[in-house]
């Protein structure tokens, strides 16, 4: 038995005080320099950050380069034309309003045989999803045991290129999405608020990734087309390794349109349950960006040009924009599709079926203007990129002209600009934290009791 006197405890007992005195310190006055200016803000001129909360829906511009993708039909059934108001209606944003605070009956949104088919069919194509993807990894997740695999399949890494990260998705559904849809299915708003959690998080990020590499595997299986025939034979699977892996798209294209078909059955009947209504909206209009956010990634394979420049590197992608660009240095007019990633900005040319790569900015660089001339009707559709000078007395210079084909555009991008420059300043602020990780304070308290004890 070990003898603890006074004389052991107090060196650790003070360790351990000086350092939560320096946590709460540090936390003291990262909150005093966040008051000091609260205000501040990369996106500067005549668009405030109140206006662009304010802007209209998400509207994202047609492209002439992007391949044939899956995409959600328009809600056209949802339309005031159709007598039946859309969710745009019932802001995405979580509301105050009393009748959302509150629980309400919600039997007589199941009395609804269509809606009751709806909600069976989500949560049964849901279970389908899971064992689908369970079967098709257990079919082709273990290609490498195979004798007479070809070279052009052999090794993790192309394993990997096949099939993505679609364990990861698997994953998703299996732990997270699956199990709230079942726990749920007698409490829509539960369901509907927990699943659009996951959205926020941003946990199904893994779509994007997956839709990212879907061209490298594509060109994969092209090589190698003969013996994955043969070996479908032999395992004698119907479906084949192509359609395994077109079913995530397919079902994250699903789960909008059912929950169109939802809210025109709620409409239609008259409920008036109002916060499972504002929940359902709430996540189908989280699910129709997501969905635009993947259906983007599919072109970031088309950059060209990209040198040295990783992509991979640049954290999560956010959205892409197509501009008239116009670049004041080289005076360069050209169609410009524009890429946000967390760590920079990524400009590109249009050129027919390909990007090429031109610049890029990391975000501490870059302000973003809106024309300060707003008295013309086209300049709520121009953004200017201004680069700052690592020189603070030379200020800054304009680098590019952005012109959008509508003025939704421009402040939507300005607003999803403005979330990423403000999670970048919240990372470096973080970086710039004096902050000590608890096993080195656990270890140091150990060592001084040790040195302390034995000396």
């Amino acid at each position: 038995m070990f003898a603890i006197n006074w004389f052991d405890v107090i060196p650790v007992a003070i360790t351990f005080l000086v350092i939560a005195f320096v946590q709460v310190l540090n936390v003291y006055l990262h909150i005093l320099s966040d008051n000091a200016d609260p205000k501040k803000t990369d996106i500067v001129g005549s668009v405030t950050e109140a206006e662009v909360l304010s802007s209209e829906p998400i509207v994202t511009t047609p492209t002439t380069t992007s391949p044939k993708r899956l995409s959600i039909s328009p809600r056209a059934s949802l339309n005031a034309s159709n007598g039946i108001p859309d969710c745009d209606s019932h802001e995405d944003e979580d509301t105050l309003s009393l009748e959302n605070l509150f629980p309400c009956d919600q039997s007589e949104i199941y009395a609804s045989k269509k809606i009751s088919f709806i909600i069976d069919e989500l949560i049964q194509t849901e279970v389908n999803y899971v064992n689908n993807l369970r079967k098709g990894l257990l079919n082709y997740g273990k290609l490498q045991d195979s004798e007479n695999l070809p070279d052009g399949l052999r090794g993790e890494e192309r394993q990997k290129v096949l099939l993505g990260n679609i364990s990861e998705i698997l994953e998703l559904h299996e732990t997270e999405i699956l199990p709230l849809m079942l726990r749920n299915q007698r409490d829509l708003k539960s369901l509907f608020d927990e699943f659009a959690l996951l959205f926020e998080k941003n946990n199904l990020y893994c779509y994007v990734s997956f839709t990212m590499g879907k061209k490298s595997s594509m060109q994969l299986r092209q090589e190698n087309r003969e013996w994955l025939q043969n070996y479908q034979t032999s395992i004698k699977d119907k479906l084949g390794i192509d359609s395994f892996l077109m079913q995530p798209i397919q079902r994250l294209t699903r789960y909008p349109l059912l929950l169109q078909q939802f809210i025109s059955e709620f409409y239609k009947n008259g409920i008036s349950c109002k916060p499972v209504l504002s929940a359902v909206c709430k996540l189908e209009t989280r699910m129709r960006r997501q969905l635009d956010v993947v259906n983007q990634s599919e072109e970031i394979p088309n950059i060209d040009e990209l040198n040295e420049f990783d992509l991979k590197l640049q954290g999560n992608f956010r959205r892409s924009t197509e501009f008239d660009a116009q670049h004041f240095p080289t005076k360069k007019k050209y169609r410009a599709k524009v890429f946000l990633f967390d760590r920079c900005l990524v400009c590109t040319e249009v050129r027919k079926r390909r990007l090429a790569y031109r610049q890029h900015y990391n975000w501490e660089h870059v302000e973003l203007q809106r024309p300060l001339e707003l008295t013309t009707s086209n300049a709520n559709k121009i953004v200017n990129l201004l680069v700052k000078h690592p020189d603070k007395d030379k200020g800054k210079r304009e680098e590019f002209s952005f012109v959008a084909a509508e003025a939704s555009v421009v402040k939507q991008w300005l607003l999803a600009t403005h979330k990423i420059i403000e999670i970048a300043r919240h990372e470096q602020s973080q970086l710039n934290t004096f902050s000590l990780p608890m096993d080195l304070v656990l270890g140091v308290g150990l060592a001084i009791w040790l040195i302390w004890q034995y000396l």
